[in-house]
C-alpha cells in the first residue's frame, strides 16, 4: 500500500513541474490571479538552459540529502569505481555503472524533448503523447527480450494510438500546423527515449539503490546540459533572470521529490504496478493545468486523454497480471 501511495504522490508532484515549465515558456494567468510566464522561447537552447538551471540546484541538494535518506549511498557510489574486488564483482559493478550512466544520458534527451513539447502545445496533450511510452516499451521488450505482444496487447496499443490521435490540436491562430508538428514529434520522441530509460532502469535497480541511481542520472543531465550550453549558448542578454531562477528552483525541488519517490515506488511495487498507477498522469496533468493556468481542452481532446489513460492502465495491468502468474 505504501509503495502505491508513493508512486501516486510522485505522479501528482511531477505535474507541478510540468505546469511550471509551461509557464516559463508561455504567458498564463496563474490561479486566476497573476499574469506570469513567457520568459523564454520554447526551443532547444532554452530547454538546455532551464534543464541546467534546474539541475544546478537538484544535484548538490540530492548529494547532501542522499546521505540522510540512504546512509550507504556514498559507499555504493565509491564501490562502483573500486577496482579491488573479484573479477565477477568488478564485472557486475561495471554493468551497473554503464546502466546508470546510460540512464543519465537518456534522461537528458527525454527531458529536453519534453520541455520543447510542453512549450509548444498544451501541457495535458504533450504529457498524453509522452505517456504513450508503454506502447514503445512493449515493442522494445519484443525486440530485445523476445516478449511477443499478445492479441490483447495489440488491441490496447491500437486503443492508445487512437486516443493519442484524438488529442492532437487543430491548427489555429494560437497553434500553427508547424508548431503542432514539432510539439507532437518532440512528445513522441520523449516517450520513445523514456521507454528505453525504463527498461534499463528496471534492470539497474535490481542491484542498485534508487537514491544513488537517481543522483547519477541527474548529475549526467547537469553535465550534458552544461556542455550543450557551451557549444550552443542561449541569448542571455534578452532573458529575465529573476523569474527564471524562481521557476527553476521550484521545478527543481518538485522534480527531485517526484523522481525519487517514483524510483522508490518502482523498487517497492515493481515497474508494472508503478506503470498502472502512473497511467493517471496525463489526466492528472490536464486537470492540474486547468486548475492552475486555466488551460482548457475541447471535448474530443478530453475523450482522447481518457482513452489513452485507460489504454495505458490496461497495458500495464496485463504486465502486472503476468508477473503475478510467474511468481505463483
Amino acid at each position: 500500500m505504501l509503495g502505491i501511495l508513493t508512486v501516486l504522490l510522485s505522479s501528482f508532484v511531477l505535474t507541478f513541474h510540468n505546469v511550471t515549465v509551461r509557464v516559463l515558456f508561455s504567458e498564463h494567468l496563474v490561479l486566476g490571479l497573476f499574469l506570469l510566464g513567457g520568459y523564454v522561447k520554447p526551443d532547444l537552447q532554452n530547454s538546455f538552459l532551464l534543464m541546467f538551471m534546474r539541475m544546478l540546484l537538484v544535484v548538490p541538494l540530492m548529494a547532501s540529502l542522499s546521505f540522510k535518506l540512504y546512509p550507504s549511498a556514498l559507499k555504493e557510489l565509491k564501490d562502483l569505481f573500486n577496482r579491488n574486488a573479484a573479477s565477477s564483482v568488478l564485472h557486475e559493478r561495471r554493468d551497473i555503472l554503464i546502466q546508470a550512466l546510460g540512464c543519465g544520458v537518456l534522461m537528458f534527451v527525454y527531458i529536453a524533448s519534453l520541455y520543447i513539447a510542453i512549450g509548444l502545445i498544451p501541457t495535458g496533450i504533450a504529457l498524453t503523447l509522452f505517456f504513450t511510452y508503454p506502447v514503445f516499451t512493449a515493442l522494445l521488450s519484443w525486440r530485445f527480450f523476445g516478449d511477443r505482444p499478445t492479441l490483447f496487447r495489440w488491441l490496447v496499443i491500437g486503443i492508445i494510438l487512437v486516443g493519442s490521435a484524438l488529442t492532437i490540436p487543430q491548427s489555429s491562430a494560437t497553434y500553427s500546423s508547424h508548431t503542432i508538428a514539432i510539439g507532437i514529434f518532440a512528445s513522441v520522441s520523449a516517450g520513445i527515449v523514456y521507454a528505453f530509460y525504463c527498461i534499463i532502469a528496471q534492470k539497474c535497480l535490481e542491484k542498485f539503490h534508487p537514491v544513488p541511481f537517481t543522483w547519477i542520472s541527474f548529475a549526467c543531465t547537469l553535465l550534458l546540459s552544461g556542455a550543450s550550453l557551451l557549444f550552443w549558448p542561449a541569448k542571455s542578454a534578452q532573458l529575465d533572470w529573476t523569474p527564471l531562477w524562481i521557476g527553476s528552483i521550484f521545478s527543481g525541488l518538485v522534480s527531485f521529490i517526484g523522481h525519487t519517490l517514483n524510483n522508490v515506488g518502482i523498487r517497492m511495487v515493481g515497474a508494472s504496478t508503478a506503470s498502472i498507477i502512473g497511467s493517471s498522469s496525463p489526466a492528472l496533468t490536464a486537470l492540474v493545468a486547468w486548475v492552475t493556468i486555466s488551460e482548457t481542452l475541447n471535448v474530443i481532446q478530453s475523450v482522447g486523454i481518457g482513452i489513452v489513460t485507460l489504454g495505458i492502465a490496461l497495458l500495464s495491468a496485463e504486465g502486472f497480471v503476468k508477473s503475478l502468474k510467474n511468481r505463483s
